[in-house]
């Protein structure tokens, strides 16, 4: 009878126990919480990335559902006051020209507040990072995703890069952030999804991703080489092989710190151990190598893949061999052919009258924009001659142009780019723009702004052709929304700064292509 007494009291002392962790881990009652929902009053979904401020400036911000889980001790059961504000999105103005609303806060209860977009593009979601649906979870809600609050153990991943391979998209990104430490994954991060119709979600609700993952659940580094440095990828994209098998393969640049590279070359994905290998190292003097975001394009009979850089000016027949053979690349350059770039002293390509001749070359360096601006300002060549120079629509203001994606458009029958600018008015690296051309070589002149990010960062854009619909009528495009370049460390968003966010295009949009009142 004692060992049974002592029994109980044991077990009852483990119960008490296991209650209180329990208690402790437990989310709050979603009752607790008084809903704020921010609507597009154009499509009435949920605007994520939309900042909530108090009178006395206590911060939150919306998720990816356009949900805030408001809850602040000494706030509750009365009116508050929250400003509204958000990148591209604009509130109405009271009287005193204050953008916000006066809301009861009575636990569960609820708000819907409209919101004008003034972007042309919608913002859907956040892809990466922690807490993506981090305010409908509190509340009991669903979410499109399989891990809607921390994936991967990732909270912050830099310049994305998806290429459909083998049946599934694959997706790369940049250095990766952890909770558990400042520094993370410097050596490219990975992960796949479905495609959509083939078990993937509709890219207007969310992108399921499978991180590849180590030991300790935390993102794994996909190009691990074995000598020091970071490690970053670019110009990935798929290619058969001599064998018939079809093969990933990306440049890559051991970097010493930003802007010190130590070594260039191409790397191949191991389908075995899920990792890239170095395929081909090149001399640092090359110029002539995969980068951006590839597309591939077929021209008299011959494939080719071509490189945004921000324009299509530089190409390579589209096999392995020719690949990794830095002498097989052209540019679509004016300088004389063999030539590089000297600024004030570059050799032109010119004809017996003097027409400046663009043409694909071999052995002759591309034209970067700024190189371009200052053989302009030298008068070795006049602007008119220049087939890659975008101009606002709206304004004639030039815009250059820093980093993009290029793909045909069946819908406009067209080629498209989506860009972001360099030294834009309201971000140094925030302002999305978006153009079409007959033709890869462009000419690329006239632009229209998408979207825009005050004082923030969007840099690295790219579409996603995969995900197009309605035969390439809505297009999808994704970016890093960072503060760096353009904002403070003391104005970084919490959960989205340094993270991917999707945006989504209408072509049939008639502003894409309105110009402004004479």
């Amino acid at each position: 009878m004692q060992r049974l007494r002592r029994a109980m009291v044991v077990f009852g002392i483990g119960l008490w126990s296991l209650m209180l962790l329990n208690a402790a881990v437990a989310a709050p009652d979603a009752r607790t919480y008084f809903k704020i929902t921010v609507v597009d009053e154009q499509s009435g979904r949920g605007v994520p990335l939309v900042e909530l401020r108090t009178v006395d400036n206590t911060r939150y911000v919306t998720d990816s559902r356009g949900v805030v889980a408001f809850y602040e001790p000494g706030l509750m059961n009365r009116e508050v006051f929250f400003h509204v504000q958000s990148h591209g999105y604009q509130f109405a103005a009271d009287g005193f020209g204050y953008r916000g609303a006066r809301l009861l806060t009575r636990p569960g209860g609820s708000a819907r507040l409209p919101i004008k977009r003034l972007n042309i593009a919608q913002r859907l979601y956040r892809v990466t990072g922690a807490g993506i649906y981090r305010d409908s979870v509190l509340l009991g809600e669903s979410s499109p995703l399989k891990e809607p609050l921390l994936n991967g153990q990732v909270v912050g991943q830099d310049s994305v890069f998806a290429v459909p391979y083998q049946g599934r998209i694959f997706w790369f990104w940049g250095d990766t952030n952890r909770p558990y430490y400042p520094l993370g994954n410097f050596a490219m991060s990975g992960a796949t999804s479905l495609l959509p119709g083939k078990g993937g979600l509709d890219p207007a609700s969310g992108v399921n991703l499978s991180y590849f993952v180590g030991k300790d659940g935390f993102s794994r580094a996909m190009a691990p080489l074995p000598q020091p440095g970071l490690v970053w990828l670019d110009g990935l994209l798929t290619v058969v092989d001599e064998t018939g098998r079809e093969r990933l393969v990306a440049q890559y640049e051991r970097l010493k710190q930003l802007g010190e590279t130590l070594e260039r070359g191409l790397v191949i994905f191991n389908d075995t151990t899920q990792t890239f290998e170095p395929l081909v190292r090149f001399d640092l003097a090359n110029s002539f190598y995969p980068r951006g975001h590839p597309f591939r394009h077929t021209i008299e009979g011959a494939s080719y893949f071509y490189f945004p850089l921000p324009y299509p000016n530089l190409r390579v027949p589209a096999t392995l061999a020719d690949i990794r053979n830095p002498q097989r690349y052209e540019s679509y350059t004016p300088l004389a052919p063999g030539s590089r770039y000297e600024g004030a002293n570059s050799k032109l390509d010119r004809d017996a009258a003097g027409h400046l001749l663009w043409a694909w070359k071999r052995n002759t360096a591309p034209l970067s924009p700024s190189e371009q601006r200052e053989l302009v300002a030298a008068g070795k060549m006049k602007a008119e001659e220049l087939p890659f120079a975008l101009r606002d629509i709206d304004t004639g203001a030039a815009i250059e142009a820093h980093r993009s994606s290029v793909y045909w458009n069946d819908y406009r029958k067209r080629w498209i780019m989506i860009c972001v600018q360099q030294g834009g008015a309201s971000s140094y690296l925030g302002e999305i723009w978006y153009a079409e051309a007959d033709a890869p070589e462009g000419p690329w002149h006239s632009a229209k702004k998408i979207a825009t990010h005050d004082r923030y960062s969007f840099y690295n854009p790219t579409q996603h052709p995969f995900f197009d619909q309605a035969g390439g009528r809505f297009i999808f495009f994704e970016g890093t929304y960072t503060q760096m370049f353009s904002g403070t460390p003391e104005t970084a968003t919490p959960r989205y700064d340094y993270n991917q966010i999707m945006y989504r295009l209408d072509l049939a949009d008639e502003r894409l292509r309105a110009k402004a009142a004479p």
